[in-house]
């Protein structure tokens, strides 16, 4: 039986769209007229995407990270308990209220059905399934430990997806922080400051320096502060065009490894990425050098993705992984030496875990730790663009209250 997708006229004349199983689409159209319903539209659920896009556990059109971790680890389970796989994918079809995890599943038991492989059956959905996942899929059914892999798979998915809400979470309040300074100081610059300072420049005195800056700023933001946003939208427009470009792309990540904090950081991701990547594939029977060819697909640094290419030449023509990754020049000199520990005894995939793990530790803190100082600085800068209004406004006070005296 296959997956159809249906687009169909209820009694009442409404459209209702969905999905079932079929031998057919002739099948699937008489059990749509056994339902009461008239069928549109009957076709075979496939992903209309293609491999362009597909990255490793990102919000993919296909499927979020939220939902493909929990569709693992709901495979996992299942197998784990004994039930074959297509039963397997038909109760998750069946339990499942959201109709693209239902139509993509349906579709891969459909696939299943016919005899593809597991892994065959995914790549109908490029999208939602990236290479990496359909690679460590295939490994998991030669292997025979299927539901190990998907375990795996499904703590690594978790663990991406706990991270980016952490960070999101702790995010929103210096956002609303930055938003509420920009509506401060706008509306105290367009309203108050012109009001005040029209006050002292009818006297006709000379206003300090740093008046006159306040008064330059505030008739700037009055008459071309509306032109900002639409600038700033243009500018990110232009930056994602030329990025488009792979040689300014490759030069862009280039500089951006080399960078002092934000070069840290994105090495930091990349390398966490990469040696995790690698534990998976390689704990679940992949070779080494094929591991490190979807490993290195995986990789947004373009950059980095071309030295790994060439790490990956190197292991095949006979050197080590630790040799490979410390001439990329990019990898953090812990992460190395646990490699080269893990080579000398054996224990290459326990080692690649752990040095996975200990970079990706060493990441989180370092974020959590940028995330809480981004409040304290903007409470400081925001102080210190009050302040500074309050003091241009003030020294013509005082100069006043002088002439006075």
């Amino acid at each position: 039986m296959a997956a159809f997708e249906y687009t169909a006229l209820t009694e009442s004349g409404r459209k209702n769209r969905g999905t079932l199983e079929a031998d057919s689409a002739r099948a699937a159209r008489q059990q749509l007229r056994a339902k009461g319903l008239v069928p549109l539209e009957v076709g075979p659920a496939t992903d209309s995407g293609g491999e362009a896009g597909a990255r490793m556990f990102s919000g993919s059109p296909g499927l979020g990270v939220k939902q493909l971790a929990l569709l693992t680890r709901q495979i996992a389970t299942l197998l784990r308990a004994g039930i074959p796989l297509e039963e397997a994918l038909g109760a998750i079809a069946n339990q499942s209220r959201n109709q693209k995890i239902r139509r993509i599943v349906l579709a891969v038991r459909g696939k299943v059905l016919e005899g593809h492989s597991f892994a065959q059956a995914l790549s109908s959905f490029p999208r939602a399934f990236p290479k990496l996942y359909r690679a460590t899929v295939e490994a998991g059914e030669h292997s025979g430990h299927l539901d190990a892999v998907l375990d795996r798979l499904g703590d690594y998915t978790e663990n991406q997806q706990q991270f980016r809400q952490k960070v999101q979470l702790a995010l929103i309040y210096p956002m609303v922080l930055v938003v509420v300074c920009i509506m401060v100081v706008t509306g105290l610059m367009v309203y108050v400051v012109p009001d005040v300072i029209d006050v002292f420049t009818g006297t006709g005195q000379e206003l300090p320096l740093a008046t006159r800056m306040l008064v330059a700023l505030s008739d700037f933001i009055s008459a071309w502060g509306w032109l900002v946003p639409p600038a700033l939208i243009a500018a990110a427009v232009v930056v994602v065009v030329l990025l488009r470009r792979p040689a300014i792309r490759f030069r862009f990540h280039h500089r951006l490894l080399e960078m002092p904090v934000i070069g840290w950081l994105v090495r930091g991701a990349q390398s966490s990425r990469y040696v995790g990547t690698l534990a998976i594939l390689t704990g679940s029977s992949v070779p080494l050098v094929q591991a490190m060819g979807i490993a290195g697909g995986v990789m947004n640094n373009e950059f980095l993705k071309e030295r790994l290419q060439r790490a990956q030449k190197s292991v095949r023509e006979g050197g080590s992984l630790r040799k490979a990754l410390e001439d990329v020049e990019y990898f953090p000199p812990m992460m190395i030496y646990m490699i080269a520990s893990g080579e000398s005894s054996g224990t290459l995939d326990e080692m690649l875990h752990r040095a996975a793990e200990s970079q990706e530790r060493d990441l989180q803190g370092a974020v959590t730790a940028f995330v809480s100082l981004f409040e304290p600085v903007m409470l400081l800068l925001m102080a210190a663009i009050v302040l500074f209004i309050v003091v241009a406004i003030m020294m013509p006070i005082m100069s006043m209250n002088q002439l006075v005296t």
